[in-house]
């Protein structure tokens, strides 16, 4: 009797992309005992969290809020060993400061008790509707996250076994919402709902599912670690390598073919390889439309994933200063004169908004470490509509964007640009150039209640055998405890697929 511990021993799997999600699913399959090259097209791992140095400013390229981290830790405790000895993570706090163009200001932590403070200045009834708010997204991340993001649905009665729970939990309403429903104060409302955005969802169609984000922050806290986001990538690599498995950078795979049981995978400079599985962290699109190109099965798949409802995209505009702002937060969230209206045009609109509101990251006031002695590192991002639904030429507007961003934010941060003394822009162009990414989707498909669970893209493909996926683009979604908890669930679904095999 073969050992089903292991039942990747003699089989080798094909990771395509080292962001967060193929870096933890390439970990999983070394413990399983799977040969595991994880292949990527860039010089540097990380995917999304791809890091720029400029005249030692190192920007950290997207993922920034680190949150439930023993999903994380337990990358390293599947084999006996402690992440701790590899990264170190700092906490968060407050874990935003939320900021109007009306001067108002919300501190917004892991604190109930700061929390109801704050919120009672303002009004004793919302108060009141935030406690049981509190009770509602404990129910939620119960549900959602604790019993769900990390089991694969790959049946419709997957899905309908969950129905009645996700129905009493009235997923189908929006998260917007579902907040409006415990709260009357507009600002509180946007406080309590703006974390759909960090999903790539608009918080008036994400299902209120998404409301347990609230509830894991408040549990688990937000993190950053020392070093940045890249430490933490560089964290899972080492360790990767510590277990035996193999990451080849500027290794672009071109092509995968199915050859019998097996896959035939062709990366750029280097002979055709055969293995077992593979495992796409790429782009959804691309992994279909372009890697697969040929496949009857495949092309028809691409057909589908085209009509999804896809993420918004992001201009994101690293900047570093000759100074430092010691009354900025680490996570800031400036929200513009208009919530709804903005979200519709940027979801739907054909055109880039005259307005915004923006996320500002500020790593140096937690960790130092990366500016310079007595500068600062940020950026700012703004969402902006994807490549399908504005034709904006973006060589044109990045530079006029940005300057406008930096304009606006002068309110917190005075004479900004006379400081600012680096600028990098990140744009959908960039993120369909760069990062492969279908219209320049910053967050792979959007997170509706008929794009979710069952109605996502599966862990393992079912017509195609071999081929799995992990990342933002498959169930449970974006987001690095989504990626990282998707890595889990398509983990244990080839682990089942070999263990038949070897049984």
């Amino acid at each position: 009797m073969a050992d089903l511990d292991r039942p990747g021993a003699g089989k080798r799997a094909a990771v395509v992309g080292s962001g967060f999600g193929g870096l933890a699913v390439a970990i999983r399959l070394r413990a399983l005992g799977f040969d595991t090259v994880v292949f990527e097209a860039r010089d540097k791992p990380g995917g999304c969290a791809y890091v720029r140095e400029v005249d030692g400013h190192i920007f950290d390229g997207g993922p920034t809020v680190i949150t439930a981290p023993q999903t994380l830790e337990e990358l390293w405790q599947l084999t006996g060993h402690d992440m701790r000895d590899d990264v170190e993570l700092l906490p968060v706090t407050p874990f935003y400061q939320l900021r109007w163009s009306d001067g108002d200001r919300f501190d917004y932590d892991g604190d109930g008790d700061s929390m109801l403070r704050q919120i009672r200045a303002r009004s004793e009834t919302d108060a009141l509707g935030y406690q049981r708010f509190v009770e509602y997204s404990k129910k939620v991340f119960e549900t959602g996250y604790e019993q769900l993001a990390s089991t694969p649905f790959l049946r419709f009665w997957d899905m309908m076994r969950q129905a009645p729970r996700l129905a009493a939990l009235r997923a189908d309403r929006s998260v917007y919402a579902t907040v409006a429903k415990f709260v009357e104060d507009e600002h509180l409302r946007q406080a309590l709902s703006f974390h759909a955005l960090l999903v790539g969802g608009n918080p008036f169609e994400t299902s209120s599912i998404y409301t347990l984000i609230h509830y894991l922050e408040r549990k688990w806290g937000v993190w950053f670690p020392r070093g940045g986001t890249g430490a933490l990538i560089q964290a899972l690599v080492r360790h990767l390598g510590r277990l035996g498995g193999e990451l080849r950078l500027s290794s672009p795979v071109e092509r995968i073919e199915l050859d019998g049981a097996n896959h035939l995978v062709h990366a750029a400079g280097r002979p055709a390889e055969r293995f077992d599985l593979v495992v796409s962290n790429a782009d959804l699109r691309r992994t279909y439309g372009e890697l697969l190109a040929g496949d009857r099965r495949a092309a028809r798949r691409t057909r589908h994933i085209e009509k999804l409802d896809w993420s918004m995209s992001l201009f994101v505009l690293y900047f570093g200063t000759d100074r430092t702002y010691d009354d900025v937060a680490h996570h800031t969230v400036l929200f513009g004169p208009r919530y709804r209206e903005l979200l519709q045009e940027i979801f739907h609109g054909s055109a880039l908004p005259d307005d915004f509101s923006l996320y500002l990251h500020y790593p140096t006031i937690t960790d130092p470490s990366l500016a310079p002695p007595g500068r600062g590192t940020f950026y700012v991002l703004a969402p902006v509509p994807h490549l399908g639904h504005a034709d904006v030429d973006w060589d044109k507007e990045a530079p006029a964007y940005g300057e406008k961003i930096l304009a606006s934010m002068e309110s917190l941060m005075p004479d900004l640009r006379k400081h600012v003394t680096v600028r990098r822009y990140l744009t959908p162009v960039d993120f369909q150039r760069d990062l492969g990414t279908y219209r320049g989707s910053a967050f792979s498909c959007a997170p509706r209640l008929m794009q979710s669970a069952y109605f996502r893209p599966h862990n393992r493909d079912r017509h195609i055998p071999g081929l799995y996926l992990v990342g933002s683009g498959t169930h449970p979604g974006a987001g690095v405890p989504g990626v990282v908890s998707g890595a889990k669930a398509t983990a244990s679904v080839i682990a089942r697929d070999f263990a038949r095999e070897v049984a």
